[in-house]
C-alpha cells in the first residue's frame, strides 16, 4: 500500500510540476509577444481608426465607435500568436491644450516640456514612452496650409516649411532619447484643391518628401507611414474621390476602409523590425 501510495503522490506531483513548467512558458511566450502601442491623433485617424465605419456599436460593455483597426490586430494576433495591444487616444485634447496637433504643438508638448510628466494634462514622452513600446502620431490636414511669411523661428505657430523643420529636427532628437521605444509618423494630410492653393500644396508636398528623405534616418527608433502619397496619389492634393467632399479634406468612408489594413501592416513592419525595409505606405 505504501508502495502504491507513494507511485500515486510521485506521478502526482510530476503532473504539477509539468503543468506549472507549461504555464510558465506560456505566460513568458506571452510577455515576450506582448507589445503595446498607442495612436495618437484628431478627426482623420480616427476616420482611419475606424475604417469608415460610423456604426455605434457596443464595445467593452460600453456604446462607442467600433475600432477597425483594434480588430484587424485581434485576428492578427489569434492568426499569429502575437499580443498586440493597440489603443488610441485624442491628442492634445480639447480642454485644456486645444485642438490643435500641428508641429508646432507637438514640439511644445514634448520637446519645451519634456522634462515633465505632464503639459497642461497632456502626457509629455517622459510618461507615455515607458508605458509603450510604439507610438504614432499625426497631424490634422490644415498643416498642408503652407504660408510664407518671415523668418523660420521654432518657436513659432505659423505654418511654414522652416518652423516645421526646425520642430522636426528637435522633435526627433527627443525621441531619440527614448530608444527603448519605436516612434511612428504620419506625412502630412492633403487639402483638396477648393481650400488651398497651389503653392502651398506643393510646398506641403516637398515638406513630406523631406521627412521621407532627409529627416527620417535609418537605423533609429523612428519611422514613416506615408499616408499623404495613398491620398494624393503622388500629386499635390487629396484626389476627389478620397476626400468627403470638395471644401472638405477629411478621408472618404471608402478610402479610409481601402487604406486602414495598410496602416495595420505598417504597424506590424516596424514591431516586427522591418519598418526600414518595408514599404512605406504599407502595401
Amino acid at each position: 500500500m505504501r508502495s502504491e501510495a507513494g507511485i500515486f503522490f510521485s506521478v502526482a506531483l510530476l503532473m504539477i510540476l509539468i503543468t506549472g513548467c507549461q504555464n510558465f512558458n506560456s505566460d513568458k511566450m506571452k510577455k515576450e509577444t506582448t507589445k503595446k502601442v498607442m495612436f495618437l491623433h484628431h478627426s482623420t485617424g480616427k476616420m482611419i481608426w475606424r475604417g469608415g465605419n460610423n456604426l455605434i456599436a457596443k464595445v467593452k460593455g460600453k456604446l462607442g465607435f467600433e475600432g477597425a483597426v483594434e480588430n484587424w490586430f485581434n485576428a492578427y494576433n489569434k492568426a499569429n500568436d502575437k499580443n498586440y495591444l493597440i489603443s488610441e487616444m485624442d491628442f492634445p485634447k480639447k480642454e485644456p491644450y486645444g485642438w490643435k496637433n500641428y508641429p508646432f504643438d507637438y514640439y511644445k508638448i514634448w520637446v519645451k516640456h519634456g522634462d515633465s510628466d505632464y503639459y497642461m494634462s497632456e502626457p509629455t514622452l517622459k510618461t507615455l514612452a515607458p508605458e509603450y513600446d510604439l507610438i504614432i502620431f499625426k497631424h490634422c490636414f490644415p498643416s498642408s496650409k503652407i504660408v510664407f511669411d518671415g523668418n523660420p523661428d521654432v518657436d513659432s505657430e505659423k505654418k511654414m516649411i522652416g518652423n516645421y523643420k526646425l520642430q522636426y529636427d528637435a522633435l526627433r532628437n527627443e525621441m531619440h532619447k527614448y530608444r527603448d521605444t519605436k516612434f511612428l509618423l504620419w506625412t502630412p494630410p492633403a487639402l483638396t484643391k477648393g481650400v488651398t492653393n497651389p503653392e502651398a500644396a506643393r510646398a506641403a508636398t516637398e515638406f513630406s518628401e523631406w521627412v521621407i528623405n532627409e529627416w527620417d534616418q535609418p537605423g533609429d527608433n523612428i519611422f514613416v507611414w506615408d499616408f499623404r502619397t495613398l491620398e494624393t496619389d503622388g500629386g499635390d492634393f487629396i484626389l476627389p474621390e478620397n476626400a468627403v467632399s470638395e471644401r472638405d479634406s477629411h478621408p472618404s468612408h471608402r478610402f479610409a476602409r481601402k487604406v486602414y489594413p495598410m496602416f495595420c501592416k505598417r504597424i506590424v513592419d516596424v514591431l516586427e523590425g522591418r519598418g526600414d525595409v518595408e514599404n512605406i505606405v504599407g502595401e
